[in-house]
């Protein structure tokens, strides 16, 4: 299942007429608007091209600008990560490695202060 929300445009003079035609549309569900003119609807799908087709619909009711996806969830696409995250060991199984001198571990990751002084940091006010 694919629940998406889409920012709906229309001109400020025709936002009562552009959200009764949402509410009344069974492919979306309606949720606020602003004086603006900017609307904001949900809409779920089996896949995205389910969605794209509601998009379509919503696209295609008169006054409407833009409808603009803005957020996307995929219950599939996050049940696969979640396979591999809890399939991962939390810990990297170097660091359980009693024999490994921590002096011959060597980190290439992007340090903002790269000379920490061994493995404490000084703050400004001279604490660790």
């Amino acid at each position: 299942m694919n629940v998406s929300s889409i920012v709906v445009q229309t001109l400020p003079k025709y936002i009562e007429e552009v959200v009764e035609s949402l509410k009344n549309l069974p492919e979306c569900d309606y949720h606020f608007h602003d004086e603006k003119g900017r609307i904001i609807i949900t809409i779920e799908g089996a896949g995205v091209s389910e969605e794209l087709e509601k998009l379509h619909v919503v696209e295609a009711i008169p006054h409407v600008i833009a409808a603009d996806m803005q957020m996307a969830y995929s219950e599939d696409e996050l049940d696969s990560h979640m396979e591999v995250i809890n399939g991962a060991d939390a810990v990297p199984k170097m660091l359980n490695d009693d024999d490994l001198d921590p002096r011959d571990i060597i980190y290439n990751g992007d340090l903002k202060k790269k000379d920490l002084g061994g493995f404490a940091k000084t703050f400004d006010d001279g604490s660790r």
